[in-house]
């Protein structure tokens, strides 16, 4: 595939041209562009996705954007990094790490590899339809490779039963973006590693993802590479007309404004630097979790138990904003007689820190003062909440 290589108008694109709601756009009068991205790092994507839908004007342009990731877990909006991900072991998955990214879009969690192509189709919120992109993917892995997959009631694609895409969107006004992934040779290791999460004991009013037996289109059709996906997606996209599933053919395409290669940095695009930061910080990535509560139950070690039949010690905290807001302490009678009962400040000490790591460095320094075996117990517990999610 030749594509060709070049930098944007800038005036082109920081335009802000009129919004001509009152009269309807002719699908004549729409064209199209691919771009591609060429940054593999997942805030810096984010970031690209986020500013050309705020800053882009899509009226009489639709876009679809392919790009990929270095491996890295990507969260809906509405999500809990700690009930989707297993955030404790991100770090050493692989050699670099997999970071955890919150997207602005809603939806489940996603693993993210070079393994995988993610697709987004920007459009006017007039003209957002989700269906349209699905029929556009299956149509283009039927004609170059014989694929047959089925679009879901959830939007995702299967094939054989097995989840191959998810799907997310954010409507705003004027513009609106479907997104997509595609598994195409994605490592099911790193993926299951980095998903993984057993019952936690969260109760949170926050999106859960639906889990899915899902499948690599390469266990399919060996011949399917990522690279190849650019063009027989971006081919298929300019082929299509703009508001109608209807096979233009090539004269089509060759209408449209083609393939460009896109460089995510503030020269091209300027303020995506401001963005990205905001993407990557700990206030977007935890502090925008929707409250949750975590709590958990300790049996009582017998050589601490001063009764018969102890209840179990329990502890419960409640997180808003990625921070502690509370932490309640069930201390059964049989360990209070003799010891620990209710060390107030290391309790408190940690509220109002970041959950999980500012909190648990903060409980550690706690600990050095306690000696007694039943205050180690317990603060013991406290630090286990901590270091389970």
């Amino acid at each position: 595939m030749a594509l060709v290589q070049r930098k944007f108008v800038m005036s082109a694109i920081l335009s802000r041209f009129a919004r001509a709601y009152s009269t309807p756009v002719q699908e004549k009068d729409i064209k199209k562009s691919v771009f591609i991205s060429q940054s593999k790092d997942i805030f810096t994507n984010l970031a690209l996705e986020d500013w050309l839908y705020r800053n882009f004007d899509f009226t009489n342009h639709h876009v679809l954007m392919l790009w990929q990731n270095d491996p890295c877990v990507v969260i809906g909006r509405h999500q809990n990094p700690w009930l989707e991900a297993n955030v404790p072991s991100l770090s050493s998955i692989t050699e670099q790490g997999v970071p955890l990214a919150r997207r602005n879009s809603g939806g489940g969690t996603v693993f993210h590899d070079q393994g995988n192509l993610n697709m987004t189709f920007f459009t006017s919120r007039n003209h957002y339809n989700r269906k349209y992109n699905l029929e556009v993917i299956t149509r283009a892995l039927f004609r170059e490779y014989g694929l047959k997959l089925q679009i879901s009631p959830r939007d995702d694609l299967t094939l054989r039963n097995c989840k191959v895409s998810g799907t997310a969107a954010k409507l705003g006004c004027p513009s609106a973006y479907h997104h997509c992934t595609l598994l195409v040779n994605t490592n099911k290791v790193h993926l299951s590693e980095a998903l993984q999460r057993l019952d936690v004991g969260i109760e949170t009013n926050a999106t859960k993802s639906t889990k899915s037996k899902i499948l690599n289109l390469c266990e399919e059709n060996p011949k399917i590479k990522v690279p190849a996906l650019y063009k027989v997606m971006g081919w298929e996209y300019l082929r299509t007309h703009a508001l109608s599933v209807k096979d233009g053919g090539m004269e089509l395409a060759n209408q449209q404004k083609g393939f460009q290669m896109v460089n995510p940095t503030e020269k091209w695009f300027p303020g995506i630097e401001e963005i990205r930061d905001n993407l990557q910080g700990w206030e977007w990535r935890f502090g925008k979790t929707p409250k949750f509560t975590i709590s958990r139950s300790f049996t009582v070690p017998e050589h601490l138990i001063s009764q018969d039949v102890p209840d179990d010690l329990k502890v419960t905290m409640v997180v808003e904003g990625g921070k502690i807001s509370d932490v309640n302490l069930y201390v059964p009678p049989g360990l209070v007689a003799n010891g620990f009962s209710g060390n107030v400040n290391v309790i408190t000490n940690l509220i109002g820190h970041k959950f999980s790591e500012e909190a648990l460095d903060n409980l550690e320094w706690s600990l050095g003062a306690l000696v007694n075996d039943k205050d180690k117990f317990v603060t013991d517990c406290v630090k286990q909440v901590m270091q389970s999610v």
